[in-house]
């Protein structure tokens, strides 16, 4: 039997149930596991798995099931939500998301090992595996859903409202990986007109995130149907950071020593993207990242990767729940409040001559020029 297996979030990691899953599949066929989501790549490194699950690809967890049922007998969606009804929902929009769920098995199971998990057949022909998997893993099983939940959008032409469920009072609201809002009830709803972000219910706005998300002055419009919509942490601190042993590489081992060599170096620069530092760095050596939160995640990212960062900063900064790790070498530059997107403008048009990456002879050349450009806004730097 072949068996992929689709894992979401770092938390099943963490909490040692991936492995724990996958040696337990294993027992019945051919196994390969892939991971969706950024962080949870960085927990895979974290433990040691990435020769088991693949953390190269940037898809979806749709495309991952659907890129499965072409090639498996059988697919598990494997994840680990704040709650048991937070991850069935999860799923059931991952579901909603699919041409069609009944090309083969597929299976969800949701916070393995803890005492409200569960397993949840999604077509008639997933519920005898799904039985036995149950049984082996000790979780209660669900009967096959007879409907679909999407995502709860209504649509008034140039209005669209899209509630969002899940949500805890004090939680960060994301929208493409940015912050928008704060939560201040469980009833929150994203309002937009013409593809404007004009109100979120039961949230504070952080207006700053509202004009990151359509492109300050450039105004650019949203699909929020189609929005990827996050509440919380990123990650609990229910980990060890991997500090020793062979780090995981894109990049080549000559590419990645040359930034202590001297020799010339390639930069991308991550601005306020931090949920595709793994699809953005390619074989770079150094990222320059633009904003507080991108540059804290995309740097503890590259710990993981032996990648320094040059950092640019302005003291805006929402403090995501996880532990943050920066790479030796690397320099965080933190300028006056409001000018961290200014000067990151200019670095790409002006020494990255409006690339996303660019080659330079030595990583002080880069650094340097970065802080003649922004002496500006200049108030300190901190290096690592």
């Amino acid at each position: 039997m072949e068996i992929g297996v689709i894992i979401h979030g770092p938390d099943v990691v963490d909490s040692g149930m991936a492995k724990a899953v996958l040696d337990k599949l294993k027992e019945y066929g051919n196994t390969s596991a892939i991971m969706a989501g950024t962080i949870g790549k960085t927990a895979v490194l974290d433990a040691h798995l990435e020769e088991i699950i693949d953390i190269t690809e940037n898809l979806k967890p749709s495309r991952c099931i659907e890129e499965c049922f072409t090639t498996k007998d059988v697919v598990f969606l494997l994840n680990h939500g704040k709650t048991t009804q937070n991850g069935i929902l999860f799923a059931n929009i991952v579901i909603s998301r699919l041409k069609d769920r009944n090309i083969k098995p597929l299976i969800h199971i949701e916070r393995p090992g803890m005492p409200d998990g569960k397993i949840v057949p999604w077509n008639a022909d997933s519920l005898e595996f799904a039985i036995k998997m149950a049984k082996v893993l000790g979780l209660e099983i669900s009967d096959v859903p007879e409907q679909i939940i999407p995502i709860s959008v209504e649509d008034h032409g140039r209005r669209i409202i899209r509630n969002v469920y899940g949500v805890l009072p004090g939680e960060k609201i994301m929208i493409n990986g940015i912050i928008v809002g704060f939560a201040q009830s469980e009833n929150i709803q994203i309002i937009s007109e013409d593809g404007f972000i004009k109100e979120i219910s039961g949230a504070r706005i952080k207006e700053h995130g509202l004009e990151k998300i359509h492109g300050y002055n450039k105004r650019i419009p949203i699909d929020l149907k189609s929005s990827w919509v996050k509440s919380g942490p990123l990650r609990s601190n229910n980990f060890s950071v991997r500090k020793k042993g062979k780090m995981f590489k894109f990049a080549s081992e000559n590419e990645a020593d040359s930034t202590d060599r001297g020799e010339k170096i390639k930069a991308v620069i991550i601005d306020h993207e931090a949920e595709r530092t793994f699809e953005l760095i390619g074989d770079a050596n150094v990222a320059v990242t633009i904003g507080d939160d991108t540059t804290d995640i995309a740097a503890d990212i590259l710990f993981r990767l032996r990648i320094p960062i040059i950092g640019i900063t302005d003291g805006d900064i929402d403090g995501f729940s996880h532990m943050k790790h920066i790479y030796p070498g690397s320099t965080v530059l933190r300028l006056q409040p409001g000018s961290d997107d200014i000067i990151g403008k200019e670095i790409r048009k002006q020494i990255f001559n409006g690339r996303n990456s660019c080659i330079f002879d030595s990583l002080n050349s880069l650094r340097n020029n970065i802080f003649s450009l922004s002496k500006k806004y200049f108030i300190f730097s901190t290096d690592y």
